[in-house]
C-alpha cells in the first residue's frame, strides 16, 4: 500500500515549470510542531523545490534564497481533509437542489467543482480525500490538478460510493428509472458482487474505496442508523479493496453497523452518530480511526426546519447522538482524523471543524495535530504530508497570531504553499 501511495504522490506531485529553482525561506513568529504538539518560536523553513530541507527558529536562508517574512503569524502543515464532495454543494432546498442537480450536465458540475476544490486549497486544505461523486468528476478533478491544468488540494478519490440496493447509496426511489444504479456503480447484493463492485472502482482510478454501511441521514428512504450491507458483503468490500491496496471508508452513522464494519476491518468509519462506548473501545483496538464530519453535523442540524420532515427528524435525532459520541471517544481514547463532509456545507469553510473539535473538548493542539499528523496516517501519507520536517512535500500555510491561542485562526489563512509552489 505505502508503494502505492508514493506512486500517487509523485503524479500528483507540483508542475516542475511552476516550482521556483531558488531556495525560499519561510518566517513567522510561530510555527506549530505537529509531533509534539508545540509550537516553536520563532518559526522559519527553508523550502527547495518541492520539498522542506530544515525547520527550527536557527535556520539560516542561504545565499540566493527568496524570503517570505509572515510577521505576527503560525506556520503550519497543510491542513488535510479526509472527507470531501468537491463535485456538489448543497443550498438551502432540498428539492431545488436534486432537481437543478439533474438538470446539470457533467461539464458543467465538473467546472463547479474546479471552483470548490480552489477553494479548499485557498482555506489551507492541501491534501483531501475525496468520498464520492458521479460521472467520474472527481476522477477528471484529481487529472485536472495533477496535470497543473487547474489548481486544487491533493486528492485521493473514492468514485463511486458502494451500497445496498435502495440504501444511502442508491438515490432517490423513482419508479421505472430509466438508468437504474448496478455493480458498476457501486450497488451491490451479496460478496461476489461487492467484490466486483471494488474492481470497477479500482479499474477506473480509485484510491480509496467508499462503502455504506448504515443508512444516512439527507437520503430520503432508508433509516439512518440502520445496517445495510451484511459482514460477507463488508468483509468481501473490505477484502478486495486491501488486495487491491486501496483503505476503505465506511460512512456508518449506526452503532450496530458500526460493529459489522469494525469486524470487517474498515480502516475509518465516517460520521459515527450513535456508537456506543463499547463500540468506540472496538474501533480503538482495531486502529479504526473516526472521521466525525463535526461541520456536516452542525450544518444539518441547523438546516433542519428547512429539510423535509422525514429528514429533518433524522438530522436531529444524529446531532443529539453525536454529541454523546464525541464526549465518550475523547474519553476513551479513539483516533480520530478531520473530515468535514463539505459538500453537505459550504466549500472554503473546512477549518470550522478544527473549532468545534475544540468546542467538542479537544485542546487547540490536540484538534491542529488531528486535522495535520492523525489524518495524514489515515491517509497513509504521513511520510510525506503533516507534519513541518525536511524531507517532506512543502505543504505549508500561515494563519495570524498565536493558533494555540485561538485556533479559529485556521479560518483566516493568510498564505498557503503546496508542493513548493505559493498558492495564495
Amino acid at each position: 500500500m505505502q508503494i502505492l501511495l508514493a506512486l500517487l504522490l509523485s503524479a500528483a506531485a507540483a508542475d516542475p515549470a511552476r516550482v521556483p529553482s531558488q531556495p525560499i525561506v519561510l518566517k513567522a513568529a510561530h510555527l506549530f510542531d505537529a509531533n509534539a504538539g508545540k509550537l516553536v518560536s520563532p518559526g522559519i523553513v527553508l523550502v527547495q523545490g518541492e520539498k522542506i530541507m530544515a525547520t527550527g527558529n536557527d535556520v539560516h536562508a542561504p545565499e540566493g534564497a527568496q524570503v517570505i517574512e509572515l510577521g505576527d503569524a503560525t506556520l503550519l502543515p497543510g491542513l488535510l481533509d479526509a472527507h470531501t464532495h468537491l463535485s456538489m454543494e448543497a443550498g438551502d432546498n432540498y428539492y431545488e437542489d436534486d432537481f437543478k442537480q439533474r438538470l446539470r450536465p457533467p461539464a458543467e458540475r465538473a467546472h463547479q467543482a474546479a471552483v470548490y476544490a480552489l477553494r479548499t486549497l485557498r482555506a489551507g486544505f492541501t491534501t483531501v480525500r475525496d468520498l464520492g461523486a458521479s460521472d467520474y468528476i472527481d476522477l477528471g478533478l484529481h487529472n485536472a490538478i495533477r496535470d497543473g491544468l487547474i489548481e486544487g488540494p491533493r486528492m485521493i478519490f473514492a468514485l463511486h460510493g458502494l451500497g445496498a440496493r435502495g440504501g444511502h447509496a442508491d438515490g432517490l426511489a423513482i419508479p421505472d428509472d430509466p438508468k437504474p444504479h448496478g455493480v458498476r456503480e457501486g450497488i451491490c447484493s451479496g460478496a461476489d458482487e461487492c467484490r466486483d463492485a471494488v474492481r470497477w472502482q479500482v479499474k477506473y482510478g480509485a484510491t480509496v474505496i467508499k462503502v455504506m454501511a448504515s443508512g444516512g441521514v439527507l437520503s430520503y428512504g432508508d433509516a439512518v442508523d440502520h445496517p445495510q450491507l451484511t459482514l460477507e458483503e463488508l468483509t468481501a468490500i473490505v477484502q478486495e479493496a486491501h488486495n487491491l491496496a486501496r483503505k476503505v471508508a465506511a460512512h456508518c452513522h449506526g452503532d450496530t453497523a458500526a460493529k459489522v464494519a469494525i469486524k470487517a476491518g474498515v480502516d475509518s468509519l465516517e460520521h459515527a452518530s450513535f456508537l456506543k462506548p463499547e463500540t468506540l473501545k472496538q474501533a480503538k483496538e482495531k486502529g479504526v480511526f473516526i472521521v466525525p464530519t463535526l461541520l456536516a453535523v452542525e450544518t444539518v442540524r441547523m438546516k433542519a426546519k428547512i429539510l423535509p420532515p422525514p429528514i429533518a427528524a433524522k438530522a436531529l435525532a444524529a446531532a443529539e447522538a453525536h454529541i454523546k459520541m464525541m464526549k465518550e471517544g475523547l474519553r476513551i481514547g479513539v483516533r480520530f482524523a478531520l473530515g468535514t463532509d463539505s459538500g453537505v456545507g459550504k466549500h472554503g469553510q473546512n477549518a470550522k471543524e478544527l473549532g468545534l473539535f475544540v468546542d467538542r473538548g479537544m485542546s487547540p493542539a490536540q484538534a491542529l495535530r488531528v486535522g495535520t499528523l492523525e489524518t495524514a496516517e489515515l491517509l497513509g501519507m504521513a511520510a510525506q504530508v503533516g507534519s513541518l520536517e525536511a524531507g517532506k512535500l512543502a505543504d505549508i500555510i500561515a494563519v495570524p497570531g498565536d493558533v494555540l491561542a485561538d485556533v479559529r485562526a485556521t479560518e483566516r489563512v493568510l498564505f498557503v504553499m503546496k508542493g513548493g509552489v505559493a498558492v495564495k
